[in-house]
């Protein structure tokens, strides 16, 4: 029985403000997230059996119920009375509890590619909507590019996407739990925080050097105390020729910007023989790609 081949992306938050706390105990957010061409597959079989079965090769994902990309599958299958099992691998390569949407993603995949399956002809909109219930960063990686979200991470602007800039990556051998950041976070800790208009007005020209003078993550505030490494690590991307460099997410992964790919490249293996979870890509416009796979 045939199936999909689902290609998702992983993102970084080009910039993060927290302005207050809601009466329902979320936050109210402002961010500009950008994706990037890191990718994770995901290859998907009906089955015979009315059952979800998940496995990866990767030893730091839950393969049962937790994971996100069942939930979006069986969501699917609630929501639309759909009596079909389905066998779903997932090939990771998007660093894990990295603060990069990597799970995000895979679901956001998984619901595209049942849409696709199925022929359930569900539009976007609703497709959003859905994806909200299972988390706020899963309806931005429906379609990637690059947005400005608001609200609790759900309510999103499709903005202009950077073009063709390189990037590093480095995640420390450490994991980070957003709720735990989020928990912690004290507003009044906040004393820099990022020029969202300036930045998205940058993006419209695609300026990387303005972005890189005014992107700030403001949830710093609570992880470099958990994490010293992140500061180390952006200090040395600095260091290694980055424009900027900045905590995505509530981390702890470190991104940094470059004005090429040799220059990342070259930091990319300075920075190895301190952190091995380093590597390098560009930004991406688009998002979740769906191929037929037998």
């Amino acid at each position: 029985m045939s199936g999909v081949k689902v290609t998702t992306r992983g993102k970084v938050n080009i910039s993060i403000d927290v302005l207050n706390k809601r009466d329902d105990g979320f936050h109210n957010v402002e961010m500009i997230m950008q994706t990037l061409d890191i990718k994770d597959y995901i290859y998907i079989k009906e089955l015979e059996s009315d059952i979800i079965k998940i496995d990866s090769d990767c030893p730091f994902i839950p393969c049962n119920e937790e994971n996100l990309v069942y939930k979006a599958a069986n969501l699917i299958k609630k929501t639309y009375g759909i009596k079909k099992g389905l066998s779903i691998i997932i090939d990771k390569h998007i660093p894990v509890a990295a603060g990069m949407a990597g799970g995000s993603s895979n679901a956001a995949g998984v619901l595209k590619a049942l849409n696709f399956m199925w022929n359930l002809n569900i539009e976007d909109l609703k497709l959003k909507e859905l994806a909200a219930t299972l988390g706020s960063d899963i309806p931005f990686c429906i379609d990637g590019g690059a947005a400005l979200a608001t609200n609790k991470g759900e309510k999103l602007k499709k903005v202009n996407s950077l073009e063709n800039v390189w990037v590093l990556i480095s995640k420390p051998s450490i994991s980070i739990s957003t709720p735990w950041v989020y928990k912690n976070l004290n507003l009044n800790d906040i004393k820099i925080r990022p020029n969202t208009n300036k930045i998205l007005q940058s993006l419209e020209s695609n300026d990387i050097y303005e972005i890189s003078k005014e992107m700030v993550n403001v949830l710093e505030t609570v992880t470099l105390k958990e994490c010293k490494d992140i500061d180390i690590i952006k200090n040395k991307m600095i260091e290694f020729g980055a424009l900027n460099s900045m905590m995505t997410g509530s981390g702890p992964t470190v991104f940094g910007f470059f004005k090429n790919y040799k220059q990342a490249k070259d930091a990319c293996l300075n920075l190895k023989k301190f952190y091995k979870h380093t590597l390098v890509t560009k930004t991406f416009s688009g998002g979740i790609e769906i191929e037929r796979w037998n």
